[in-house]
């Protein structure tokens, strides 16, 4: 029989079955030798096939095809990479500007991830209350106004003062959407909002550090009242990117991929070659010098690769 992964805690799998059903299930140890190089071989979100057996256990026998996933490199180095959710309509990167701040080169390898699994994303900024001076609102307005130039749309929201919440309700409405971003954005605040039924476990923010502290500890589905579902996952430190090419990299940053067609030499990669258009354009500031950045750390990390896992 099939159904849908709804939560993963590691070591087994909630799936519901398509006839209504809510099994616990493992997977065979053969499973995990088909050459499938994750931590993770399922994925919540996943569409599998389960078979029970006569003692009465259930097992995910095989992964049904994916319309998409989103992955990123593992901090577990023996493998090597991590797919943190299956079959999504889209993704909410939930991001905060301070306490703690979350990296520009976070979001952008995060939002090049979504470009090059073809999965729409939004850009949420929560705790916009804290953001009470004058230059807490400037460097809110300037982060807002980089990424909705290059075409991404941003949610302003404070779980704290309930403030953007319907604005995020309604763009949850009706899809799978994954919520992601580092621990201690407020994540799983957020969820309490939208569903508050689920009474999530949320923490204070480490003060020697201004971090996060993980609540969530793995990975889960919801129903959303008003239709849809969204995957809570537990938040992440860095995002390492994986199984790019080098000549790829720009087509997964829309505007440096507009910018190229200009160029002068089609495999240029816009970090020396005569005639480029993208440096062309970062010097006359039509391209973000954070973005750049962003764009030559996975050039940077491509050049340390030892290995070309295949999915």
């Amino acid at each position: 029989m099939d159904g849908l992964v709804i939560r993963n805690t590691g070591s087994q799998y909630t799936v519901i079955t398509d006839d209504g059903r809510e099994i616990i299930c493992k997977i065979k140890g053969k499973f995990r030798l088909k050459g499938i190089r994750t931590t993770n071989p399922v994925a919540v979100g996943d569409r599998v096939t389960v078979s029970e057996s006569a003692d009465g256990s259930s097992y995910i026998t095989d992964i049904l095809p994916r319309k998409n996933y989103i992955i990123r490199r593992a901090s577990n180095l023996s493998k090597e990479a991590h797919i943190i959710a299956a079959n999504l309509d889209q993704v909410l990167l939930i991001v905060t500007l301070t306490h703690p701040v979350t990296s520009t080169t976070f979001i952008d390898r995060f939002l090049s991830t979504a470009e090059a699994y073809g999965i729409p994303a939004t850009l949420v900024i929560n705790k916009t209350d804290l953001l009470d001076d004058d230059e807490s609102q400037e460097l809110l307005e300037g982060v807002t106004y980089l990424y909705r130039s290059i075409g991404y749309k941003v949610i302003h929201t404070s779980a704290r003062l309930r403030t953007g919440i319907e604005q995020l309700r309604s763009a949850l409405k009706g899809k799978i959407t994954l919520l992601s971003g580092n621990s201690g954005v407020g994540k799983s605040s957020l969820i309490n909002d939208i569903i508050p039924s689920l009474n999530l476990k949320t923490a204070e923010i480490s003060a020697t550090h201004l971090t996060g502290m993980h609540t969530t500890t793995f990975s889960e589905m919801f129903p959303l009242p008003e239709g849809g579902y969204i995957i809570d996952t537990p938040g992440v430190k860095g995002f390492g990117t994986i199984d790019y090419d080098r000549y790829e990299v720009a087509h997964f940053f829309p505007e440096i991929f507009a910018a190229s067609k200009e160029c002068k030499y089609g495999n240029c990669t816009h970090t020396h070659e005569p005639g480029c258009a993208v440096r062309q354009a970062l010097e006359e500031q039509r391209i973000a010098q954070s973005r750049y950045a962003s764009y030559l750390s996975i050039l940077d990390d491509l050049s340390h690769e030892k290995y070309r896992p295949g999915f």
